[in-house]
């Protein structure tokens, strides 16, 4: 029950996000829903490889290059996930600075 109301919380977070942000289009919640459940599933598998390979420059920028790669992950996901639109770099950039922020906002609500 729990992964069921994480999912819905993220999924939430996304498309509140997704109508605050300029540049970042979600066209229905179930939309929304399925972009948290591969954005989750990205940031499992993929983000762990791409973070220990850059990780010299990870070092080197005292960690805003995770920033870098958080955006990448969230545009890769706008590439498979039909319904789902990013503009551009900066645009992945600022969701994913938001969608976090939104995130700790109603997991705080929920608890």
């Amino acid at each position: 029950m729990g992964i069921l109301i994480n999912i819905l919380i993220n999924g939430l977070a996304v498309y509140i996000t997704a109508h605050v942000l300029p540049g970042v289009n979600v066209d229905t919640f179930m939309t929304a829903i399925i972009v948290s459940v591969v954005l989750g599933v990205v940031n499992t598998f993929l983000k762990p490889i791409l973070f220990i390979l850059t990780l010299p420059a990870t070092i080197l920028t005292l960690g805003l290059f995770t920033l870098v790669i958080n955006a990448l992950m969230v545009y890769l996901v706008a590439t498979f996930v039909p319904g789902f639109h990013v503009n551009g770099f900066w645009s992945a950039l600022f969701f994913s600075l938001v969608l976090s922020l939104v995130s700790s906002v109603l997991r705080s609500i929920t608890k």
